[in-house]
């Protein structure tokens, strides 16, 4: 193992390797930042690219595409309350406010650091215990994947930003809009009102994109605050923010281990890691009243856990050829392609290229750290654009994202409508989040559950046998609870020390 390992090392250390890396990660930085286009989007369009290239050096470049765009969805989620991808909505938190209170540099010095050392830990687990991990997300069914959705449906909660009702209002409203379109297990349609362009249901980029950048359009040409423009676009504390981030180890280790987990489960996604890990850390802070206003140790566990995906979804892909998520789904495809069968035989097969791909992982995450800041560093100065030019660029690029995911022009309409309720929401003061948390959890709790409903023949009986009998099962049902209970908790000494 280890003589194969240096292989790989020494494979991933070639320029050639290395040229593809830099590419890549500059590549998906870029890709990132633009609401609309995903990681996903991405590594598909840069595939037909690869194919002249030798398979080691194809697959680092687009391993560096997928590492640095999950990461730079950050810098559009704090530099304008807009993500970049959907993982980066739990970063919007406390990201922008940071921006608010011009701390845009610093903010994004610490969504770089949390950011690669999230990555670099789950490359590090995926290096030496793929193996094992593969072999426990097989242990996982149809129950555990609702039950894992139900436990994200209950950090609504603690996402709630003074009104708890209106905030588990709009994660209602998420997961009935989950619902439009087509059953996934018998074909019937919900919610579409007779229109084709909904039998497919509305897919969440376009619901992000609607829900976040449509109200900060109107909120640029309803303010033009000069002096808050300059002191939003102050970029200074990045590189000194490194300290800061390795002094909150347990918050940045447990955020890396429940992103690496979550990656390795297939079909999860990053979405819910970086939730999952932001609740977490509100409920370890000693401070969880500042969550929400610009809080280091929100932005820390939404970042870290956001990377830490990526590693950990790579492990089932690697090691059982089972794509862990959309993003390793097309990077399966390019394996495949380059005559490569992901699984065990990868690595008998062709140790230069699986270990070489794994240590190009590490290096993508170092290199995005100076490229991100860069990047960023120029980008900030964008807020400081007119207005009415600003506004109307973000609404262009909203427009163009949406259409570009289905090539439809019903999706930019349901764009615009979902906007128009993202408005409402921030007129309301109604915090967006649990709507998020609602798109993203709804579907798959609905088709898991379906999946469970079938493999028992409808029994619930036997069903909720299931719940309390498998291992796996039993934790998720106990943390459940757990969560219900200290949302109430939260919601009783708020009602109290508000009196």
């Amino acid at each position: 193992m280890f003589e194969a390992m240096s292989l790989g090392l020494a494979t991933a250390f070639q320029p050639a390797m290395l040229l593809a890396v830099l590419v890549g990660v500059t590549a998906g930085v870029f890709i990132g930042m633009l609401p609309g286009l995903t990681s996903t989007m991405g590594v598909a369009l840069l595939i037909p690219v690869t194919f002249s290239f030798p398979p080691a050096v194809g697959l680092s470049l687009l391993g560096g595409i997928y590492l640095a765009s999950t990461f730079s969805g950050s810098i559009s989620a704090i530099l304008l309350n807009i993500p970049g991808t959907p993982s980066a909505v739990a970063t919007c938190q406390d990201g922008f406010p940071m921006t608010q209170q011009g701390k845009a540099g610093r903010a994004i010095g610490l969504a770089v650091y949390a950011s690669s050392l999230g990555g670099i830990f789950s490359t590090l687990i995926l290096l030496f215990m793929a193996p094992a991990l593969s072999e426990l997300s097989l242990m996982l069914g149809a129950p555990e994947y609702f039950l894992l959705a139900l436990f994200g449906v209950t950090i609504i909660a603690s996402l709630s930003e003074g009104d708890m009702l209106k905030s588990m209002m709009g994660g209602v409203l998420g997961l009935i809009i989950s619902l439009v379109g087509m059953h996934p297990m018998t074909g019937e349609m919900r919610l579409t009102f007779g229109l084709p362009a909904l039998y497919d249901g509305i897919p969440l980029v376009i619901s992000l994109i609607g829900l976040y950048s449509i109200p900060e359009v109107i909120s640029m040409l309803n303010t033009d605050d000069k002096a808050e423009q300059e002191t939003r676009s102050s970029f200074t504390g990045a590189l000194s923010s490194l300290r800061d981030v390795v002094a909150q180890k347990v918050n940045l280790i447990r955020s890396s281990i429940i992103g690496t987990i979550v990656g390795i489960i297939p079909g999860a996604g990053s979405s819910i890691a970086s939730f999952i890990a932001y609740d977490s850390a509100k409920r370890a802070s000693r401070q969880p009243q500042t969550f929400g206003k610009g809080s280091e140790e929100g932005l820390i566990a939404a970042e870290s856990a956001n990377n830490a995906v990526t590693g950990g979804s790579l492990v089932p892909l690697l090691t059982l050829g089972v794509p862990g998520n959309p993003v390793t789904a097309v990077l399966m495809g390019g394996l495949i392609i380059h005559g490569l069968a992901p699984g065990p035989a990868l690595f008998e097969n062709t140790p230069d290229i699986a270990y070489g791909f794994i240590f190009s992982l590490v290096l993508s995450n170092l290199i995005f750290i100076p490229i991100g800041l860069l990047v960023a560093k120029y980008c900030v100065k964008v807020i400081l654009l007119p207005r009415e030019i600003l506004a109307t660029t973000i609404l262009a690029l909203a427009i163009i994202g949406a259409f570009a995911l289905r090539g439809q022009v019903g999706d930019v309409l349901m764009m615009l409508g979902i906007g128009i309720v993202g408005y409402l929401f921030t007129v309301f003061s109604v915090s967006r989040a649990p709507m998020v948390l609602g798109l993203v959890l709804g579907s798959m709790a609905e088709s898991n559950l379906s999946r469970a409903l079938m493999l028992v023949r409808g029994d619930t009986g036997e069903l909720i046998l299931q719940f309390l009998t498998r291992p796996f099962s039993i934790g998720l049902v106990l943390l459940c609870l757990l969560s219900i209970y200290l949302g109430f908790r939260k919601g009783k000494v708020a009602k109290s020390t508000a009196q």
